[in-house]
């Protein structure tokens, strides 16, 4: 910290490099990436808390349905965030082929490339449909039980890409930004470190609006309210961020020629259909509250 506040009061950039990060823990014959670490806390924190959720009144599942989401959203993530980062950021995945002319490996190499938030929803939500299906349970209040899980493995997963120097803003100057940042690679120009610009609106703040919303209040008896605001608030934020964010090399062109980020069209439908959801369950009757509303058993 006080590194950070010598550069500052030099107008200096702080240089990643200096901050002693390192993308995992070294265990000798074996590197445990944070990104990993990040994936593995998040879906753990999600299945403990949601576990917790159901105990209270009115929950729309059983532990034996939670106990299905967290298998089925965990592949659902990984799977979705992938192909949905093939699908939107880099499309030549899907037609790299080997010699023997399959579709490269390169395409299930996580490590190699990137994930996409907008896929991994999509893979949650097929994979909460399916559940839904199974369980003949309700689907949007499945949805709202998530949703409050979702911000707090984001958060952490912003903070892995910031430990390993990766995703890293647009070009700023100490004058304008005086935390701006050198990453490695991203040559000797200042830039925002947006990972921690995404990591506390779209992770820490939204985290702590969720947890509000479903213990201090009673949205969660109004279907569709919390994975409503869950949407429109992490599609503005990411909205918000986008212009911040380095866009992809590949799609650099897009920022150019609409002004806009991919990551920006694909968040407006969100932000419409999370204001639409948010509608429709504050204009509908709530749920009866206690023993009103049934668990599911």
């Amino acid at each position: 910290m006080l590194s950070l506040l010598v550069a500052s009061a030099a107008a200096e950039p702080i240089y990643w490099e200096n901050l002693g990060l390192t993308p995992g823990i070294d265990l000798g014959f074996f590197t445990l990436r944070y990104y990993s670490l990040a994936y593995l806390g998040g879906v753990l924190f999600a299945y403990w808390h949601l576990s917790k959720m159901i105990k209270q009144p009115g929950a729309p599942m059983a532990q034996r349905h939670a106990d299905d989401l967290f298998f089925y959203c965990t592949l659902g993530v990984i799977l979705g965030g992938r192909l949905g980062y093939a699908a939107f950021y880099a499309p030549e995945l899907f037609t790299t082929f080997d010699d023997e002319g399959f579709v490269s490996w390169r395409l299930l190499r996580m490590w190699d490339g990137g994930m996409s938030f907008h896929g991994g929803l999509l893979g949650v939500l097929a994979a909460i449909a399916w559940v839904s299906l199974r369980g003949k349970l309700s689907f949007l209040r499945v949805c709202d039980y998530v949703a409050v899980n979702v911000p707090f493995g984001y958060m952490l997963g912003r903070l892995a890409n910031f430990t390993n120097g990766e995703l890293w803003g647009r070009v700023t100057t100490v004058a304008d930004t005086p935390w701006a940042m050198v990453f490695p690679g991203a040559g000797d120009d200042p830039r925002h470190p947006s990972q921690l610009y995404q990591a506390g609106f779209e992770g820490l703040v939204m985290f702590i609006i969720m947890m509000l919303l479903f213990w201090k209040t009673r949205a969660r008896y109004r279907p569709g309210m919390l994975v409503g605001i869950f949407t429109v608030g992490m599609s503005v934020g990411r909205f918000v961020n986008e212009f911040f964010r380095e866009p992809d090399a590949q799609l650099a062109h897009r920022v150019v020629e609409t002004g806009l980020s991919q990551g920006q069209w694909l968040t407006i439908p969100l932000i419409i259909l999370g204001l639409i959801v948010t509608i429709y369950a504050a204009t509908r009757k709530p749920l009866g509250s206690g023993t009103g509303v049934p668990s599911a058993g």
